[in-house]
C-alpha cells in the first residue's frame, strides 16, 4: 500500500450544453459545473462544503462519497455552477405575448399609473419562463469522484516524497546511534585511568596506609559505577528498534500517521535520556543532533494520513 499525505489539491470542470430543439433552433442552454477540492492535515476527518443553493440537496451524497475515500484531513469541497444562454434569443411565442398583454391590461385597470412593459421586460420575462430546472446531481457526483481520484493521486505523490525524506532522516539517526556506541567504553576507560591516577597521588601524599591493591580495587569499583551511570546501550537499542518499526510502517503504507506520531514521541524520549546520561561533549552533540532530526521527522509525520 502507498503512504498518503493529508495535503493535496484537485480541480475539475465539466461543460454540459443542451442541444437546441427543433422548435427552438436558435436557442441553446448551457451549464458549467466546477469542482475544487483541497485538503490539509488534521487529527480527524473534517469535511466542509461550499455549494450553490441549487445543489444543497446533494451534500449527504457528497459526504458519503468523501468519507468512503478519505480517512484523515481537513477537506474543503467547493462547487461552482454557471448557467446561461448562448446563441441569439428566439422571439416570444404568440401565447406568451397574449398572456403578457392580458396581464398588463388587468394591471392598468387597477393601477392606471403603472408603466407599460418595455421590449426588454418582455424578453426577460419570456426567457425566465422558458428556463427549465436541470438536475445536476448525477453529473455532480460523477465529477466529484473524478476530483477525489485526482486528489488521492496528489496525496499519494506527496506521501511518496515524505516517505523518502523520513527514510533519509531515520538513516541519519542510525548513523548517529552507531557513532554513540563506541563512545561509552572509551569514556569508561578514560575515567578508570583518572581514578587510578588520583589514588596514586593520594597514596603519595598520605601515610601509605592503604595498600596499592586496595587502591586499585577501589578505582575499579568507582570506574564500574561510573560505567553503569553513563551506559546508554539500552537507550540505543530501543531507539534503533523504534527506527526499525518506522521503516517497516513506511514500507507497508496505509493509514499510519497516528502510529508514527507515537513512535516519534518514543524516539524523543530516548534521545533525551541519552543526553541526560552524557558524560562528554561528543555524546551531548550526538543527543542534540538526534533531537534536531527527530523534530524534523515529527513535523512531516503530522502531514501523513
Amino acid at each position: 500500500m502507498s503512504v498518503y499525505s493529508m495535503t493535496g489539491y484537485a480541480s475539475v470542470q465539466s461543460s454540459n450544453a443542451q442541444a437546441a430543439s427543433e422548435t427552438e433552433p436558435s436557442r441553446d442552454t448551457s451549464s458549467r459545473l466546477g469542482i475544487e477540492i483541497r485538503s490539509v492535515n488534521s487529527r480527524f476527518l473534517d469535511l466542509a462544503f461550499r455549494l450553490p443553493d441549487e445543489l444543497r440537496q446533494a451534500e449527504p451524497a457528497l459526504r458519503e462519497l468523501l468519507t468512503g475515500q478519505l480517512k484523515r484531513g481537513k477537506v474543503e469541497l467547493r462547487v461552482s455552477l454557471e448557467t446561461g444562454l448562448s446563441g441569439s434569443l428566439r422571439a416570444p411565442s404568440s401565447i406568451t405575448l397574449q398572456r403578457l398583454g392580458s396581464l398588463e391590461d388587468t394591471i392598468k385597470s387597477w393601477l392606471p399609473q403603472a408603466a407599460p412593459l418595455s421590449v426588454a421586460d418582455v424578453l426577460r420575462i419570456a426567457t425566465n419562463e422558458d428556463k427549465k430546472p436541470h438536475d445536476h446531481s448525477e453529473e455532480l457526483l460523477k465529477l466529484t469522484r473524478q476530483a477525489v481520484s485526482e486528489l488521492m493521486a496528489a496525496r499519494e505523490r506527496e506521501g511518496a516524497r515524505l516517505t523518502l525524506m523520513l527514510l533519509d532522516r531515520t538513516a541519519q539517526l542510525r548513523t548517529l546511534a552507531a557513532s554513540a556506541v563506541p563512545m561509552v567504553p572509551k569514556l569508561v576507560e578514560q575515567q578508570k585511568t583518572r581514578f587510578l591516577e588520583r589514588w596514586k597521588e593520594a597514596l603519595a601524599l598520605g601515610s601509605n596506609s592503604v595498600l596499592p591493591e586496595i587502591a586499585q580495587d577501589r578505582a575499579l569499583t568507582e570506574a564500574t559505577a561510573f560505567a553503569i551511570r553513563i551506559d546508554v546501550a539500552e537507550e540505543i537499542t530501543r531507539l534503533v528498534s523504534h527506527l526499525d518499526e518506522i521503516d517497516r510502517l513506511l514500507a507497508s503504507g496505509g493509514e499510519l500517521g497516528k502510529r508514527l506520531d507515537f513512535l516519534i514521541q518514543e524516539l524523543h524520549r530516548e534521545a533525551n535520556t541519552l543526553g541526560s546520561k552524557s558524560a562528554s561533549l561528543e555524546l551531548t552533540r550526538v543527543s542534540v543532533d538526534m533531537k534536531v532530526l527527530i523534530e524534523q521527522i515529527r513535523e512531516q509525520v503530522q502531514n501523513i494520513e
